[in-house]
């Protein structure tokens, strides 16, 4: 079933014409629970992976031998959905309970399990062709898949996460691995994704408000201010520029990326110094809990959870991940940053 986006609650063109120099699109990817192929854009789903081609690892020296089972993860929130799905006594039984306490337990791992090398989730494939915001890959390359290493362990602070974006010509893989490698036990359940077929939409949007012309900026500023003193105390939520009129929340490619939680910063490749361009935001959520002004108009009738995190994956403490790749050269290292 296709996901529309309500039109906006204004037309943020009629309130400040100089917006519409800085329009552009981005296509909401709409992930939802389903069981995707090889051959389909996906999240969560299985990858066309060639059968003779190393499955990516994580090299990084890190503690890796303690956390929770994937498979428990899939388990724990199979039986926590259908629970509160019932219509009588919904809730999980004393039955469930005990099995999801032994579910969301820690394992250990031997030392010999833990010197293995490390596989990577990959948490999500892209098709160009279903994509029409998706940049373009290297040398003609048609798809992305992306992974990621289910510790938190990386980077100067020790608390990071690892990335690895791979682009591929699909028409190559003759044949694909069947039983991708999977870690044994992860560091953080946010990092396992559930498996999702994508419903693409190409929606307009406008830049974060702080990389707007600082005039330009101010304005909306005032305007902002302005609604929120206006607004009765029990009447509907003021709209604002950043939550309702300029970037959609949820998993999406192309566009601008949000700043919400730090201040802009110069995103510039590490090899050529050009500006670099936002490729996928991997949020933690489809819609808010509040406006939800975005929220599809197939699902105006649902409740934001669990409906509006479909995937199960959780960036940080529920933000999102904005990945960026260089326009000059796609083959370039990626960037991220995680608001």
């Amino acid at each position: 079933m296709a996901r529309t986006t309500p039109p906006r609650p204004l037309d943020v063109e009629a309130l400040f014409p100089e917006l519409a120099h800085h329009r552009g699109t981005t296509t909401r990817l709409h992930p939802r629970p389903g069981r995707p192929g090889v051959a389909d854009s996906s999240v969560g789903g299985p990858l066309l992976w060639p059968a003779d081609e190393p499955w990516p690892v994580c090299t990084e020296p890190h503690a890796r031998a303690r956390g929770r089972r994937p498979a428990d993860i899939h388990r724990y929130r199979h039986i926590v959905s259908a629970a509160w799905l019932r219509e009588t006594d919904p809730g999980p039984t004393d039955q469930e309970r005990q099995e999801l306490a032994e579910l969301d337990r820690s394992h250990r791992l031997t030392d010999a399990e833990a010197a293995r090398p490390l596989p990577l989730i990959g948490f999500a494939q892209l098709y160009r062709r279903d994509l029409p915001d998706l940049l373009p890959g290297p040398d003609d390359c048609d798809l992305l898949q992306a992974f990621w290493c289910p510790f938190d362990a990386h980077g100067p602070t020790g608390h990071g996460m690892l990335l690895d974006l791979r682009w591929r010509r699909s028409w190559e893989v003759t044949e694909v691995l069947a039983s991708p490698p999977q870690p044994q036990v992860v560091g953080y359940g946010g990092y396992v994704p559930e498996p999702c077929v994508l419903h693409p939409e190409q929606v307009a949007t406008y830049p974060f408000a702080g990389l707007l012309p600082e005039e330009l900026c101010a304005r909306i500023d005032a305007w902002e201010d302005e609604s929120e003193e206006s607004e009765d105390d029990e009447g509907p939520a003021s709209v604002r520029y950043q939550d309702d009129l300029s970037i959609p929340p949820g998993w999406r490619v192309g566009g601008f990326a949000s700043w919400h939680t730090t201040d802009p910063a110069p995103m510039d490749c590490s090899a050529c110094a050009a500006p670099m361009r936002l490729l996928l935001t991997v949020d933690s959520s489809e819609w808010d809990g509040g406006s939800g002004s975005w929220k599809p108009l197939e699902e105006r009738g649902l409740a934001p959870h669990p409906h509006a995190t479909p995937t199960k994956v959780t960036v940080g403490r529920s933000g999102e991940l904005n990945v960026f790749a260089c326009p000059e050269d796609p083959g370039h290292p990626h960037r991220w940053s995680v608001q």
